[in-house]
Order: structure tokens, then sequence, then C-alpha cells
């Protein structure tokens, strides 16, 4: 399913790019300064002049480079001229609820204005996602599926589907099987299923500051009480705060977004996230993980999830399409470890089955292998997006404007 490339093995035209931004990040090179000619690149490193302009395309995707009409090429990025990362977030106690719901609805109600840039959302544009094939991948499923997709699914989901995602899972260690997995509609609804699994009304619940506020409606609809935690922008919340925290009080479920949460755009490093589920299992407190973003990374390899550590089944990792293929299939799953049946039950009684047509299609089109050619240009895509907002925020914000620096996902802070 994965195109797999030798190690060491890198494409040329990286190679040079990596180089020329290397000198970049160094100052070497400085903004306004006149890179060598196409010309001299092919004679410098005996390369084709296309392979010379796929290395300062690539350049040009991170923003570090621009290209001037009847000139040539410029540097356009310093690192000195970025500003500050945010610092740690202070968790405060008080929060008007009824204010933060009606601030969700209006957003969602905004959603779908064509005379509206939705900034408040983490939506992929429609641009960026590959219709055509869902699409002939729709009528495959028709012709597949029993009464064409009209009939109730198994309770734990598409057989197919599942065994295609705990292949994904593969290069992140997942060390999943179809069976440990169950479909959800949707990444929301795989932790909604976990919460009521896991928690009772009147329990507190540890999660980052700020959190995503799908989770804080739904910690308030299911009566939880939310424990606020300080976290950084860039490696996710803060450890001692949380070892401090479960000595303090009492902490039923701890809600954690892994990889590129929102809003902050933090990714624990390997470390904390080994370490954050060795303090939770010790404390025998579960962890719902929500590793929505994972897979939208912009480096070289995709972060590993907590999951990777979990040895004793506490931890629920939660994932879904939403953010890489099609947000309206509402295609979604979890690995609930240990308290799989308990997921099982909760969704029974709640929808009895996951929509059967859209399972299908996604299940075919991991199949296909076109999943990671189509996550590489939508990560590229994103990745110079963030770049040019971060160049946008420099230029035009006030001086003392603190902007963070994701490796992944959809969001600044």
């Amino acid at each position: 399913m994965n195109t797999i490339i030798e190690p060491g093995i890198e494409l040329l035209y990286l190679r040079i790019a990596k180089n020329i931004e290397q000198q970049i990040l160094l100052e070497v090179l400085r903004v306004g300064d006149k890179l060598p000619s196409l010309r001299s690149i092919c004679s410098e490193h005996g390369v084709s002049q296309s392979t010379a302009l796929q290395a300062y395309y690539y350049l040009e995707s991170k923003s570090l480079i621009e290209s001037r009409p009847q000139s040539g090429y410029y540097v356009c990025y310093s690192p000195g001229k970025f500003p500050a990362i945010p610092a740690t977030s202070k968790p405060h106690d008080a929060k008007n609820n009824s204010q933060i719901e009606e601030i969700i609805t209006k957003v969602y109600h905004n959603m779908g204005s064509a005379t509206n840039t939705t900034l408040s959302l983490g939506v992929p544009a429609d641009e960026l996602l590959p219709i055509a094939k869902l699409n002939k991948g729709m009528v495959q499923a028709l012709r597949e599926l029993k009464g064409s997709g009209t009939s109730y699914d198994q309770i734990q989901g598409n057989e197919k589907l599942r065994r295609q995602i705990a292949r994904w899972s593969l290069p992140m260690e997942g060390k999943l099987s179809e069976h440990d997995l169950v479909t959800t509609a949707g990444c929301m609804n795989a932790l909604s299923l976990c919460m009521m699994s896991v928690a009772e009304r009147g329990d507190t619940i540890a999660v980052e500051s700020p959190v995503y506020f799908g989770i804080l409606q739904l910690a308030q609809n299911l009566g939880l009480k939310v424990l606020e935690l300080p976290t950084h922008p860039q490696t996710g919340i803060e450890l001692d705060a949380l070892k401090n925290a479960l000595l303090k009080r009492k902490i039923t479920l701890c809600v954690l977004v892994s990889n590129f949460s929102n809003p902050l755009g933090s990714c624990m490093p390997d470390e904390h996230k080994r370490e954050v589920v060795k303090l939770l299992e010790k404390h025998n407190v579960p962890l719902i993980e929500d590793d929505l973003y994972g897979d939208v990374y912009f480096g070289n390899h995709r972060p590993k999830s907590c999951k990777t550590y979990d040895e004793s089944g506490m931890v629920l990792w939660c994932s879904s399409v939403s953010k890489t293929l099609a947000p309206g299939y509402r295609v979604g799953w979890v690995a609930p470890g240990k308290f799989k049946s308990r997921v099982i039950s909760t969704k029974l009684y709640h929808s009895i089955s996951t929509p059967s047509l859209t399972q299908q299609v996604i299940a075919n089109f991991l199949e296909s292998g076109r999943y990671e050619n189509h996550l590489r240009k939508m990560r590229a895509t994103l990745h110079a997006n963030c770049l040019q907002y971060i160049r946008a925020i420099c230029n035009y914000f006030p001086a003392d404007t603190r902007v963070s620096r994701p490796q992944g996902g959809y969001m600044l802070w």
C-alpha cells in the first residue's frame, strides 16, 4: 500500500534544494540575495534544467525564495525576521458556556457562505481533495456492496476499511489489526463514543489549554468537569502540570491531541508521548488520543502516536479522513484497546452501525495506493500556505506579535 524508498536515496533536486535551504537558514544567504541562475545550477551539479527548476520550485513552495520577472530568483525569507513563539498557556478556571455555544453556532452557520473566508475551522479546500477519484470510487462501491450499500454494516464496521487502516498504521508502529479497530462517523463521533464508554457524569477529565471547542462542548453535554492544563505551542501539554494534577486531583480521563493540535498546532515529542502513556498507566487513567492531523506532517516522517507506546490497552486512538480526503463522508475510527467491548456496546445503542457506502469508498481508495501520493501533494500545499501566512503576519502585524511554528496540520496560533 505504501511506496517504499530505499534508505539513503534522495531525489537529486531535493538534495540541491536542501543545500540552498540550509544556507538560507544559517543566513549565509540573506533576504534580497540573488541565487545562482538555472544555467549555473545545471553546470555546477551536472543536472538538467528541469531538475534545477524543480529545486527552485521546492524552495518557492516553502516561501524561502521568490522569482522576479526578467531578473531571476531571490531569497525572501529571514529567520531573524520571524516573530517570537507564543509562551506556554495559562488556563483560566472561569468559562462562559453560553457564550461558547453561541460562538460555535455562529461559526458553523457561516461555514457555507460563499462570501466568507473561513479562518475559524480546520477544513480542507475542495481544490485539495481528490474529488474525481472519490466519485469513481463511489460508483465502484455501489456495484460491490449488497443492496448498493442500503443494508446495515456490521457493528464493528467495514472489515475491508479496518484492514486498510491497520495496514496504514504499520509505518507508525501502530501494531494494529482489523480486529482492534471500530469504525465511526468521523473523529468527533469516535471521541464521543470513547468518552461515554470510560467516563461518567461528574467525572473530571484533563485536557490541553486551549483545547478544541468540540471537546469542551462534548464534555459539557456529558456532564463532565474539564481541567485545562498549561500547554506549549511547540511541544504540547506540560508534563509537570499533568504530574501535579494526577497527584492532587481525582482525574478519570485524559484527552489529548498528540500531533499538530487544534488550535495550538503543537506536536508532542516522542519522549513526551512515551512518558505521558507511562504516567497515565501508573495512575490507571485512560488516554483518549485524537490523532486527526497526524497524516498532515510537513517533515519527512509521520510523527508517532501515543498509541505506539501503549502496552496495556489504556490508549484509545481516534482519527478519521475528515482532514485529508472527505469531511462530508464522516468516516472515522478508534482503536479502543481494553475498552473495545464498551465502545462497541455504546456504538450499538447510539447508532447501530456506520454508513456502508462511504466506508467502502474510503477502503477502496486506501487499497488503491493513491492515498500517499495524494497526501504528498496536500502536505506540500499546506506547508507552503503555512509559511506564507507566517510571512504575511511577520510583514503586516504589529512588531510584538507572536506566532507558532507548526510542523504539520492546519493551525497557526
